[in-house]
């Protein structure tokens, strides 16, 4: 059988400055580890949706998610602002 290969997407938002959140970064197998070994060295929140990050991947860097995906990321990024209040787990699965 062969080996799932692992996908990662980072996306960034500043509702100052952006519009939408934008996609940041993403790649698979060694770039998606990558991108996980940076987001646990900063920090930063991991949410787990293989889903939502095959619909990121097929943007490009730098580009704003499009509309249809507004409402799940929003959902996202507030589910990860109340775990930082909270001090929860670094990462959560969908």
């Amino acid at each position: 059988m062969k080996k799932k290969l692992e996908i990662a997407t980072a996306i960034k938002y500043n509702s100052n400055i952006d519009t939408a959140p934008i996609v940041l970064a993403k790649g698979q197998g060694a770039i998606a580890q990558k991108i996980l070994e940076v987001a646990d060295e900063s920090n930063i929140k991991i949410y787990k949706d293989e889903k939502l990050a095959k619909q990121l991947m097929s943007l490009s860097i730098g580009q704003e998610i499009p509309p249809h995906l507004y409402q799940v990321v929003a959902e996202i990024l507030a589910f990860v602002i109340n775990l930082d209040e909270s001090g929860n787990k670094d990462y959560v699965e969908k």
